[in-house]
């Protein structure tokens, strides 16, 4: 268990065509999936999503709070609906946790 006031993360890995920054179409719907979620998760007031990398064939989207599983609970109905796979998701719950993996 995290301590109190620990952050702690969720990482949002996204395969993209090719090895480097993917379509167009692909960082479209990734920017748009980001804005979906940050919206979620603003209403939610979990925490916040604090931007995206892209590069090496995928998309990473990072976001922060108090408590990885109430922002995951408010980021996957968005990861849910993007067309784009494979997707694994990390959740880190702060102190000496590696995080765990989920898979979409």
């Amino acid at each position: 268990m995290a301590g109190l006031g620990e952050e702690q993360s969720v990482v949002v890995h996204i395969r993209l065509a090719g090895e480097g920054y993917g379509t167009d179409d692909q960082r479209a719907l990734v920017y748009e999936a980001g804005r979906v979620m940050a919206a979620a998760v603003e209403d939610a007031r979990v925490g916040e999503v604090d931007g995206n990398e892209f590069g090496g064939g995928e998309a990473v989207v990072f976001a922060y709070g108090p408590d990885a599983d109430a922002l995951f609970k408010v980021m996957e109905p968005a990861l849910r609906r993007l067309p784009l796979r494979p997707v694994y998701v990390v959740l880190r719950r702060g102190g000496d946790d590696n995080g765990s993996r989920v898979d979409l």
